[in-house]
């Protein structure tokens, strides 16, 4: 089943729909025992990890990425809500996941002034998933995909927010009282040791910090040129619908206009 798995994941990144139909339609009936054991599970998608974990530091955003997988054979639709909205940036907050595929969701925690108390956070999050049609296309979805109407199944998963500081090493105070100097000269050479052990980890941490913004800003602008582009396509809907209606609104005036001069000559009295 894995390897069936696997295959229908490359034939899905690789071809066009109508492959992928021709290829599910071929291999459903190998795959109908692991679709029931996952219908039978009740869980349409999974989520890794199933919590949010931010480091939290003062002025700066943090960022934290969500691997949202389908298990099934449908196209799958997912809304993330959380309980506060203008505290987390989500992008994508709404998708539909192909069959066997998975999707990665970028939160960012915007920059905060203060520090939570005892770093504990309160806020949650929702998942919602459902399966809907072959779309191509968010905007396709209708607007009540995700309401709870009739015997729709709409499967959440809530997630918590874990908040971790981050842990950065100082120079301690080495002036103890009762510490011989001696004792002192001995601590301030490990010290200096391992301040350059620790120098060089907390170099590390700061690239690999700066590797994962660098990855989030990249997702983040892609998402929004794909935002910008909808907005395009869009608006010009709407100018070849504005245009259509200007076109026929001076068709009617002109008409009329006509209309009114052909009835002022038919009748005016004929001059002798």
């Amino acid at each position: 089943m894995l390897v069936l798995k696997v295959i229908a994941m490359h034939v899905l990144k690789a071809k066009p729909r109508l492959l992928r139909e021709n290829f599910f339609a071929l291999i459903r009936p190998h795959l109908k025992g692991f679709g029931s054991a996952m219908s039978a599970s009740g869980q349409l998608i999974s989520v890794h990890p199933e919590e949010l974990t931010f480091e939290f530091e003062l002025e700066k955003p943090s960022f934290c990425n969500l691997k949202v997988v389908n298990n099934t054979e449908h196209h799958v639709a997912f809304k993330v809500k959380t309980t506060s909205p203008r505290k987390y940036f989500v992008r994508p907050n709404t998708s539909v996941v192909q069959p066997w595929d998975s999707c990665t969701i970028t939160v960012t925690l915007q920059a905060q002034k203060e520090y939570p108390p005892d770093m504990q956070c309160k806020d949650k999050f929702l998942l919602q998933s459902t399966k809907v049609a072959p779309v191509a296309d968010v905007d396709e979805l209708p607007p009540e995909t995700f309401n709870k109407e009739g015997d729709k199944v709409i499967e959440e998963l809530k997630l918590k927010v874990i908040y971790k500081a981050l842990v950065q090493s100082g120079t301690g105070n080495l002036d103890e009282s009762g510490m011989s100097s001696a004792s002192r000269n001995l601590r301030q050479g490990s010290d200096g040791i391992s301040g350059l052990d620790n120098s060089s980890a907390q170099e590390m941490q700061a690239l690999q910090h700066l590797r994962a913004e660098r990855d989030a800003t990249i997702q983040q602008n892609q998402q929004l040129q794909r935002e910008v582009e909808t907005l395009k396509r869009r608006r010009a809907h709407k100018g070849e619908a504005g245009f259509s209606l200007i076109f026929m609104a001076f068709v009617g005036l002109f008409g009329l206009m006509m209309g009114l001069v052909l009835k002022y000559i038919l009748s005016s009295p004929p001059t002798a």
